[in-house]
């Protein structure tokens, strides 16, 4: 099974012996579909049809969903997908995300991208910015304190 959560839901000693169905209210229909589509096929399905926007914010779903089922392939590959996804208008959502969901190579990609070729005011002006200020306040420090060791070279 793709998620030691849903293995000790279905099968473990708290689970119910004769239970077999799982409910899951939390994820909207797109997500829930993709998450399904991963956890029979091991592969992300196609979101080709799909603007880039809409396909961000699935895959940012999908992160929350594969950290909360325990499935570290499905977040490792949404760490990737999101890595790529980085620009002036979505960096300080998907730090934040990275953030709170312990996405250590997505935190270092998206610091990497504020601080490389003087975007900082760019993004500092962005919607996501604000939040970010105001609900990780702490990540504000991690990317000061790596301008400055950056700046030392």
């Amino acid at each position: 099974m793709r998620s030691p959560v849903f293995d000790a839901e279905l099968y473990g000693p708290m689970g119910d012996k004769g239970r077999q169905d799982i409910t899951i209210e939390d994820m909207q229909a797109a997500v829930f579909k993709a998450f399904l589509h991963f956890i029979y096929t091991d592969s992300m399905p196609s979101m080709d049809d799909l603007v880039d926007e809409d396909k961000t914010e699935i895959v940012k779903h999908l992160l929350v969903a594969a950290d909360k089922y325990a499935m570290e392939r499905l977040k490792m590959i949404c760490e990737g997908m999101l890595c790529r996804s980085i620009d002036v208008q979505t960096v300080a959502t998907i730090l934040a995300l990275a953030d709170q969901y312990h996405c250590s190579n997505l935190k270092d990609a998206c610091i990497e991208f504020m601080l490389s070729a003087n975007r900082m005011t760019d993004v500092i002006a962005s919607q996501g910015y604000a939040h970010l200020k105001r609900s990780h306040p702490g990540v504000i420090v991690d990317v000061f304190e790596r301008a400055a060791k950056s700046s030392k070279i």
